[in-house]
């Protein structure tokens, strides 16, 4: 009996502490929806204007971007694994290909959390912190889909998506073609 009672008190504890654990949750965080990874290609004469990308960084400075460069726009969060997963190879391009304009824009985070990810891993380029820039997308990125990517051409038009984690291959790939036009 008193064994019994062990076991029912360790499986009560077990139950109270596990439910805990999903206390720090957001429905932000349960909202997205992680990409597969695809990457679309698009036509020019297809593109569609990608909106403005100006405001507030990560870092508390004002950005703007100007047009004329190929950009690569990355839509993450800190609690986002693929994010966390494929920011490594992110960093590694923005410095292979420096020509080429790298931005994030964090999308439903807490700005403590990221700022701390962004110095973890020293991310070289701004991050913008107004994820409303996020509907200047529409047509051209899920809004949903975290970890996404853009590559915007030199006249400013999305010319490519990759929908998901990135990979070293896939995102030199896209960078490469739409350099070369």
């Amino acid at each position: 009996m008193a064994r019994a009672r062990k076991y029912v008190g360790i499986a009560v504890i077990t139950v109270i502490l596990s439910s805990c654990a999903g206390g720090a949750s957001s429905s932000a965080q349960k909202s997205f929806i992680s990409g597969n990874g695809s990457v679309t290609f698009i036509q020019k004469a297809e593109r569609i204007k990608a909106p403005s990308l100006a405001g507030m960084t990560l870092s508390g400075t004002d950005y703007l971007h100007e047009s004329g460069k190929v950009t690569v726009v990355n839509v993450w969060a800190s609690w986002c694994a693929p994010c966390r997963a494929e920011i490594p190879t992110l960093i590694s391009l923005s410095k292979k290909y420096s020509e080429v304009v790298f931005i994030g824009i964090l999308t439903r985070d807490n700005l403590a959390t990221a700022e701390a990810f962004q110095r973890r891993f020293a991310i070289p380029y701004p991050t913008l912190i107004d994820d409303s820039l996020l509907i200047g997308f529409k047509g051209s990125l899920p809004a949903n889909a975290i970890p996404s990517t853009v590559v915007i051409d030199r006249t400013g038009r999305v010319a490519g998506r990759i929908s998901g984690q990135v990979t070293y291959a896939s995102l030199s790939k896209l960078i490469e073609r739409v350099n070369s036009e």
